[in-house]
């Protein structure tokens, strides 16, 4: 039984990652419950039987404010009716928190052993609160097995958190390589995305700090005096969007900022197919760091090269100088001349952005990925709680 807050259609590259992965496994191995969004209805329609929506919403992780309590609470009551019902053989967290800490409750009652996703960023941000760092240790250390959705977040679960080798495995997310497709620039759809004309630079994701969004508006002036007819497009919204908004303006670059909100599936390929190169700017910002950055596979899937900052494990998704660059995103003034390199040389964008496309399928296809996973769930040992 899969347990997971963040869940398609929910955004966020987490939940698409368990999505991926367990959709591919034996009919009738899994039950995802997962919680309850506006348009899980219409999603699960599509044949989406394994998957059950429950009120599984948590306002705050820790277990001594009331906030936590009652998404605590909630949660035993839901998922010990589905455990009884179903009887699994295992949970599968999509965090450590505040999912795991909810299969440890099922484990003190059930008996159930439980497997964790680790993402990264989750981290550093336990490490800065007493609870959640008591918590994240206990969760860490009663579970059999941690799946790091890369290299650097490993390290961090060895180095940081003292976790033993043989308990952590990795797994990197994926991309479906049959969506994510080159395109051919297309007047009218660029046309419709207003971004006839434009050497478009673009990002999707969350509005959050981490993402780097302000510094690349930072950099637009830089950007402009080489490159006079660039467009900053950003998919997503969040809590930094007025922020971002009032940055442009006092900027003086608000002409050159697009805003296009939560687009569909289908929007966000369009706009990776038809975008000129690929961002994601990201930093560390008061320990919160991005983990692995799946929109970077799904940039480079559809031909395109692409940028991100050197923090966390952004630096496995791409060969740097091949595929990609890695730059620090701390300052404009480094993202600005990056960006301006590739914007002024479409031959290079062009060999990379093939490249690209050829790196992601070799290496981060879905099938194969979640044939490993289910490799390893069957054959790693249980560990005693």
């Amino acid at each position: 039984m899969l347990l997971s807050e963040i869940f398609p259609p929910h955004v966020g590259g987490s939940g698409r990652w368990l999505y991926e992965v367990y959709r591919r496994m034996p009919p009738g191995s899994v039950t995802a419950c997962v919680a309850q969004h506006a348009r899980g209805t219409e999603f699960d329609r599509q044949e989406h039987a394994w998957i059950e929506r429950r009120p599984l919403s948590f306002e705050n992780w820790g277990i001594a404010d009331p906030r936590g309590w009652r998404g605590y609470f909630t949660g035993y009551r839901v998922v010990s009716e589905a455990i009884r019902r179903l009887r699994p053989r295992e949970l599968h967290c999509g965090r450590c928190l505040p999912e795991g800490w909810l299969a440890l409750m099922m484990q003190a009652r059930f008996g159930l052993p439980f497997v964790c996703y680790v993402h990264g960023e989750e981290l550093p941000m336990a490490r800065q609160s007493r609870e959640l760092r008591w918590m994240t240790n206990r969760v860490l250390r009663r579970c059999r097995l941690l799946v790091a959705n890369s290299y650097n977040t490993a390290r961090m679960l060895r180095e940081e958190w003292s976790v033993p080798d043989d308990k952590v495995r990795i797994l990197h997310p994926g991309v479906d390589t049959a969506r994510f497709v080159p395109a051919s620039a297309s007047p009218g759809v660029r046309d419709k995305l207003g971004w006839s004309g434009a050497k478009v630079v673009f990002t999707v994701g969350r509005l959050q700090k981490r993402k780097g969004h302000d510094m690349l508006i930072r950099a637009l002036p830089a950007i402009r005096s080489q490159i006079p007819d660039v467009l900053y497009a950003i998919a997503g919204n969040g809590l930094e969007l007025e922020t971002l908004k009032r940055l442009s303006a006092e900027t003086g670059v608000s002409d050159l900022v697009r805003f296009h909100g939560e687009v569909s599936d289908e929007q966000m390929i369009e706009c990776y197919q038809q975008c000129d190169l690929f961002a994601l700017p990201n930093r560390e910002v008061d320990g919160d760091i991005e983990g692995f950055g799946m929109v970077l596979l799904e940039a480079q899937a559809s031909g395109k090269p692409v940028i991100a900052g050197a923090s966390g494990g952004t630096r496995e998704t791409m060969v740097v100088g091949e595929t990609g660059l890695i730059v620090d995103c701390t300052r404009p003034e480094p993202l600005a001349e990056a960006v301006a390199q590739l914007l002024r040389d479409p031959g290079l964008r062009a060999t990379m952005g093939r490249d690209a496309r050829e790196w992601v399928v070799a290496n981060f296809e879905w099938t194969a990925l979640a044939q490993q996973a289910g490799e390893l769930f069957a054959s790693y040992p249980a560990v005693s709680a």
